[in-house]
């Protein structure tokens, strides 16, 4: 693994996806910062503690990757999905640096065809379909921007907080090949991912092998 003096800082670090992010990187020996909002409730020993709509180039100058794991699930406040991975791709533009991205598995395709989105099937449960269609707006944004390194991570359709760590894992590009995933193992992909770089400028996602 050659990125071991890889700097790695994880947005959104206190979040629930963003707090194993950090523990995987951590235990992997990265040098990793976490940047939160409040008072630092992960692993790691680096912290910025600012609001991500606060952040300035200087802060993210020291990284090679920057994970975006924020998340927004108050109804009344979905359009920060865009407003937020609109301000880390300024801040990263026309750099080096990665933004590795947390969506959702929304915008997945559930036939070989590629004519149905998870989001538009009958799968897709109502009530988390506006949080859903926000992300799969932050995909059709991100895709436009060829001045960032961006990579777009989805995870499985049920996403598994408390699922346990098998350290495996399978990906596909673009469609639903599996169920579920837990915290734990997309963590591991992401991590993989920041260190031995295969999706840049393109996404990914992640299921239980």
């Amino acid at each position: 693994e050659r990125s071991v003096f890889m700097k790695i800082a994880v947005v959104a670090a206190n979040g629930k996806a963003g707090q194993l992010i950090t523990k995987e990187a951590v235990e992997r020996s990265l040098d990793v910062t976490a940047i939160v909002r409040s008072e630092n409730k992960t692993v790691a020993h680096q912290v910025i503690q600012k609001d991500l709509f606060d952040l300035t180039k200087e802060d993210i100058a020291p990284f090679d990757v920057i994970v975006d794991a924020f998340g927004q699930m108050n109804k009344d406040k979905l359009n920060e999905h865009s407003q937020s991975l609109e301000h880390l791709s300024n801040l990263v533009s026309d750099s080096q640096k990665r933004l590795i991205i947390i969506g959702g598995a929304g915008s997945l395709y559930v036939d070989k065809a590629h004519t149905e989105r998870l989001i538009d099937s009958p799968d897709m449960p109502e009530e988390v379909k506006p949080i859903s269609m926000a992300q799969v707006k932050t995909f059709e944004e991100i895709k436009e921007r060829d001045d960032v390194q961006w990579t777009f991570v989805c995870p499985a359709p049920d996403f598994q907080f408390d699922g346990e760590k098998t350290g495996a894992y399978k990906v596909s590009d673009d469609e639903v090949i599996g169920t579920h995933v837990s915290y734990a193992d997309f963590a591991k992909a992401i991590v993989d991912e920041a260190m031995n770089p295969e999706h840049i400028q393109s996404r990914f996602a992640v299921f239980a092998k």
